[in-house]
């Protein structure tokens, strides 16, 4: 059985007062009902590992570098990730590849990076409101998902999170029904990929979760968590959808 799992994406938010405030709460909380884990800032990793030390809360990173090591000014290797204490990495994420241009290519060499630095890779897909009126969601995540798991060395880990990218911090949601049947064609191109036990990936939902609309999206048979952006800056809302994932 698949057990859930609810991530915090904090994207470019935080300082050392609010982390510390925040993860204070979150630990205080004991979540246990499903499986938690946070992503703050580069910045903010050191303090987040150090305060989630023995607890049931994880530290992930919310991008990595394609490559090892190397002259890339700026960029953070998914080894010095793993050498911080991390435990995941977000790859692929809507903002990464729009504000960012990164294609299922580059994708897909930092999955492997993140892989090969013993890092649980969360890989998000997801289509354009605009692709989705054209009736091109599915081939659009299909071709997202088949692109960055091609050539995969290994899978050992991967959780694959579907953002909507329409749904992300615009305060619109997918139904349950739009978010379970998307997520049910995502495990059905899963299966046709060599190495993937897809009944048993985990997969998540992204976009605008919230408290009020967490629990009849995770009723869906295939929806087995959630990666959370606003609201998981908020403890109380945050707990309240780890709640009803576990529920």
């Amino acid at each position: 059985m698949r057990r859930s799992l609810v991530v915090a994406n904090w994207k470019m938010h935080g300082s050392r007062a609010s982390v510390e405030s925040l993860l204070g709460e979150l630990l205080a909380a004991a979540p246990t009902a499903a499986d938690v884990a946070v992503c703050p800032s580069f910045v903010h990793l050191s303090q987040a590992v150090a305060a989630c030390a023995g607890s049931a809360i994880g530290v992930g990173a919310q991008d990595c570098s394609h490559a090892a090591s190397g002259a890339y000014t700026g960029e953070v290797a998914a080894a010095m990730l793993a050498d911080l204490g991390c435990e995941r990495v977000i790859v692929g994420h809507s903002e990464r590849r729009q504000y960012h241009g990164e294609s299922d290519a580059l994708v897909a060499a930092k999955l492997n990076a993140a892989v090969a630095a013993g890092l649980a890779p969360i890989l998000c897909v997801g289509e354009t409101r605009e692709q989705r009126e054209a009736g091109e969601a599915q081939a659009v995540v299909a071709a997202q998902l088949r692109g960055a798991l091609e050539g995969a060395a290994s899978l050992d880990g991967l959780v694959v999170a579907y953002e909507p990218v329409w749904a992300i911090g615009t305060g619109l949601t997918a139904t349950p029904g739009q978010a379970q049947e998307m997520h049910a064609w995502l495990r059905e191109v899963l299966a046709e990929i060599p190495g993937v036990d897809a009944g048993q990936m985990p997969l998540l939902y992204g976009g605008s979760v919230k408290p009020d609309n967490a629990a009849s999206l995770f009723e869906a048979p295939d929806i087995d968590g959630a990666l959370v952006g606003g609201a998981s800056l908020v403890a109380g809302e945050f707990l309240s959808i780890v709640g009803a994932a576990g529920a």
